[in-house]
C-alpha cells in the first residue's frame, strides 16, 4: 500500500491500483464504444472474483484481446479461444474467453441497429446519468430495475455474460450511474 493516498473516497477502494480507476473512470460516463466494449467484457471476467484481480491483469486483457477491438474479436477462431486458456496473464475461464467473440458479434449488431453502442445503452437513460445518494458502500445497490431491464434486452440480442449484477456494475464503471458515496470526494453534486 505504499503510495497509496489517504483521501476521502468510496470505501471500496483498498489498493493503489483500484485508485486510479475509482479516482478517473468509475462513474464518469463514457460514450466512446471501444471503452464500452472493454468494459463490458471486463466486468463479464470479474464475476465471481474481485475488481482488484481484474485491475491487475487489465494490461494482459488488452493484450490477449486484441487491445478490446471488437472487430478482431468477433473473427477470432476457436483454436485463437482456446489458446487464451494458457495465457497466465488473464482469467482462465473458457465461457468467458468464448464469450468474448458472442459479444463482439452482438456488439456489432447493436452498433447496425442503434449506429452506435454508445446510443443504444444511453437511450435507457435518455442519455443523462443517474447520480445517486449513497451515504455509505451498504447503500449501494447490486441491481436496479434498470439494470434487469438492460440485462433482459442484451439476453435477447445474444450477449452473454451479462445478468442483472454484471450490468449494474457495468453501469457504474461507464458512469449511467454514479454511485460515489455520499462522503466521496469524487461524488457528482
Amino acid at each position: 500500500m505504499k503510495g497509496f493516498m489517504k483521501m476521502t473516497r468510496c470505501a471500496w477502494v483498498k489498493h493503489i491500483e483500484e485508485e486510479k480507476y475509482h479516482d478517473e473512470e468509475w462513474g464518469v460516463p463514457s460514450y466512446d464504444d471501444k471503452h464500452l466494449y472493454e468494459m463490458l467484457i471486463l466486468e463479464g471476467f470479474q464475476a465471481g472474483l474481485s475488481w482488484y484481480t481484474i485491475l491487475k491483469k487489465r494490461e494482459n486483457f488488452r493484450k490477449a484481446f486484441a487491445g478490446f477491438d471488437y472487430h478482431k474479436i468477433a473473427k477470432f477462431s476457436d483454436e485463437q479461444l482456446e489458446a487464451l486458456m494458457s495465457n497466465e496473464g488473464i482469467i482462465r475461464n473458457r465461457l468467458k474467453i468464448f464469450g468474448t467473440r458472442k459479444n463482439a458479434i452482438a456488439f456489432m449488431k447493436v452498433q447496425k441497429e442503434f449506429g452506435s453502442f454508445s446510443t443504444y445503452l444511453w437511450g435507457f437513460v435518455a442519455g443523462k446519468p443517474i447520480i445517486n445518494s449513497c451515504p455509505s458502500l451498504k447503500d449501494v445497490p447490486a441491481s436496479t430495475e434498470l439494470s434487469d431491464k438492460i440485462s433482459k434486452d442484451m439476453k435477447k440480442r445474444g450477449f452473454t455474460f451479462v445478468g442483472t449484477t454484471i450490468i449494474y456494475a457495468y453501469m457504474q464503471a461507464v458512469g449511467i450511474v454514479n454511485d460515489h458515496t455520499n462522503d466521496c470526494k469524487f461524488k457528482k453534486k
